[in-house]
C-alpha cells in the first residue's frame, strides 16, 4: 500500500516515514499544505495522514478540498493529545478519524489497516445497489435517493456531506433495526475496533441537525446501551 504523510515538522515526518517503511508500506512525505493537496489529489495513495497546523494551507482545509473530488481515500488526522476542538473540526472537514500526538507506532498501524478497508466497505456498500435492491427509501417524509444520492424532507433538498450521507444511507437500508456504534464504525467507516472516540456520535448529532431537528416526527432514534435506529416514533 501507497501512504501519504503531510507534516511540517521534519524530524517528526522522518520518523513516520521510516516506521512506515520498515512496516512495508510505501510512503511519499509533503511538508506543506499545498503539495500535500496537489499529491492527495494524485489518487494515488491508499491513506493520507495529515498534521492539522501545515504552513501554506492548514490540514482541515486541505482535506475540506480533497473531499469535494475524493469521497473515498481514508484521512487520518494527526492531532494534538486533548485537542478536542481540533478532533470535531477535523471530523467536520471529512476526516475518518483522528490519533492524538503522542502515539505508538503499533496503534497507528491498527488505524492503517482498519481505516484502508473503507475503500472496498464503501464501494461494497455505497456505490452501487446490490441487485434486487430498492433505489429509493421513504420514511414519513424523508426521501432517499440511492442512485442519486439525494436526501429530501418535507420535499426540500438537504446537503449532505459524503460521510454523512453515507451514514444516513446505512441508518436507512437498516430501518427498523437497532444498529450498534461497532457496526456503524465497520460499515461506515470501515472501522473493526472500537476507537475510544464519541466520533459516531458526533456525526449521527451532524445528521440529525440537518435531517431530523428542523422536522417532525423525529426519525433518528437513540437506544441507550445499544446504539441508533431510523424509525417513525412510537405512538
Amino acid at each position: 500500500m501507497k501512504l501519504l504523510v503531510v507534516e511540517d515538522e521534519t524530524k517528526v515526518a522522518e520518523v513516520l516515514k521510516r516506521g512506515l517503511t520498515e512496516a512495508g508500506y510505501e510512503t511519499d512525505v509533503a511538508y506543506d499544505g499545498q503539495i500535500g493537496l496537489r499529491l492527495a489529489k494524485s489518487g494515488s495513495y491508499d491513506l493520507v495522514l495529515l498534521d492539522i497546523n501545515l504552513p501554506l494551507l492548514n490540514g482541515l482545509e486541505l482535506c475540506k478540498q480533497l473531499r469535494e473530488t475524493d469521497e473515498v481515500t481514508p484521512v487520518l488526522m494527526l492531532t494534538a493529545l486533548g485537542m478536542s476542538d481540533d478532533i470535531v473540526a477535523g471530523l467536520e472537514a471529512g476526516a475518518d478519524d483522528y490519533l492524538p500526538k503522542p502515539f505508538r507506532f503499533n496503534e497507528l498501524y491498527a488505524r492503517i489497516k482498519a481505516l484502508t478497508r473503507r475503500k472496498k466497505i464503501y464501494a461494497d456498500h455505497f456505490t452501487q445497489p446490490e441487485s434486487g435492491e430498492q433505489d429509493k427509501f421513504v420514511l414519513a417524509d424523508l426521501e432517499i435517493d440511492f442512485d442519486a444520492r439525494e436526501v429530501k424532507r418535507s420535499g426540500k433538498a438537504i446537503q449532505l456531506t459524503a460521510k454523512e450521507y453515507a451514514l444516513l444511507e446505512y441508518l436507512a437500508k437498516n430501518a427498523g433495526k437497532v444498529r450498534s456504534r461497532l457496526e456503524i464504525a465497520e460499515s461506515v467507516w470501515g472501522l473493526n475496533f472500537e476507537t475510544g472516540t464519541n466520533f459516531i456520535d458526533v456525526y449521527i448529532n451532524y445528521v440529525r441537525n440537518k435531517v431530523d431537528k428542523p422536522f417532525r416526527p423525529k426519525l433518528i432514534h437513540t437506544v441507550t446501551g445499544f446504539g441508533y435506529i431510523l424509525k417513525l416514533p412510537e405512538a
